[in-house]
This record gives C-alpha cells, structure tokens and sequence, in this order.
C-alpha cells in the first residue's frame, strides 16, 4: 500500500491520464474482438447501407417530381 501511496505522489496528471487511455485502449481491443462486437458492426453497416439507398431513392423521386412541375409550369405559361 505505501508503494502505491508513493507512486501517486510522483506521478503526475499526464501520466495517469496516459495509463487511463493505455488500459481503455486495452478494453476497446478486446472489444472489438468479441462475436458480438462483429455482429452488431455488420448489423449497423447494413442498415446504414439501406438507409443510403431508401435516401437516395427519395431524392430520386424528388427530383423527378420538380422536373415535371418544371415542365408542367413551362408549358402553362
């Protein structure tokens, strides 16, 4: 216990902060590693993947729409 209590005194805050991100960096890793870290990743990649697709299909169909009323309103005029 002195030996932690002397080590506390010595270290600064920069330090701490650096062995802090060493060991959550440590945890990530391991993390990352897990079966189910994996699935779920996949799983949110695919949807982003569909919401990409579901947002440019809308586009799609926006843009489509403001060009006929682009051609309607040219054509009533």
């Amino acid at each position: 216990m002195l030996i932690l209590a002397d080590m506390e005194e010595t270290m600064t805050d920069g330090w701490k902060k650096f062995l802090w991100g060493v060991a959550a960096g440590a945890v990530a890793a391991a993390f990352v590693q897990t079966d189910t870290f994996k699935k779920g990743a996949a799983k949110a990649l695919a949807c982003g993947a569909q919401l990409k697709e579901d947002a440019k299909e809308y586009f799609e169909t926006l843009k489509e729409d403001v060009e006929d009323l682009k051609a309607e309103s040219s054509v009533k005029a």
